[in-house]
């Protein structure tokens, strides 16, 4: 069997794992043959819950995720992923290659189309804050979307990345 490689990606209230809370952690699971694409959100966020997104996972693949979702997941949930699983940053071969910025810069320099141009994560609080407070079930919608985006991304990435890395 292939390995499991786990794409992920959080969206949050703000940039502070101390005070701001992870709304959805969306995860693409894929061994080469299956995918599969899990989102918890809200309060199914719990520690539980990941460790079961994860299950069988070999390699986490994030974007800056060693310096914010790695980071953020442990402070809320009191689990340390990188300890638990091979973990990959694929900000830093971007960087290996040439190519920097935020993801969205990256994806634009290496052609990955994305279908909600322009969304970044001030607008994904946003829309979180319009779903909680005012029961805009398009807002979380928009939401879910904007982050499924982000993690298939993710593996649209890694394969334009050069296979030796």
């Amino acid at each position: 069997m292939p390995c499991t490689e786990a794409y992920l990606d959080i969206e949050t209230t703000g940039l502070s794992s101390w005070d701001c809370e992870i709304t959805v952690i969306g995860v693409h699971l894929y061994n080469g043959i299956d995918k599969r694409f899990i989102q918890l959100v809200g309060e199914a966020i719990t520690a539980d819950s990941v460790l079961q997104a994860l299950h069988g996972v070999e390699v986490i693949y994030t974007y800056n995720g060693s310096r914010f979702d790695l980071p953020f997941i442990a402070s809320r949930l009191g689990i340390d992923l990188a300890l638990q699983f091979r973990h990959r940053d694929l900000m830093y071969d971007c960087w290996s290659n040439g190519l920097y910025g935020g993801f969205k810069a990256v994806e634009r320099q290496l052609g990955i189309d994305r279908r909600l141009k322009g969304m970044n994560g001030f607008d994904a609080v946003r829309l979180w804050w319009k779903y909680v407070n005012e029961y805009d079930q398009d807002a979380l919608t928009t939401l879910l979307e904007y982050n499924k985006e982000d993690v298939l991304n993710l593996r649209a990435l890694k394969e334009k990345l050069p296979p030796d890395f």
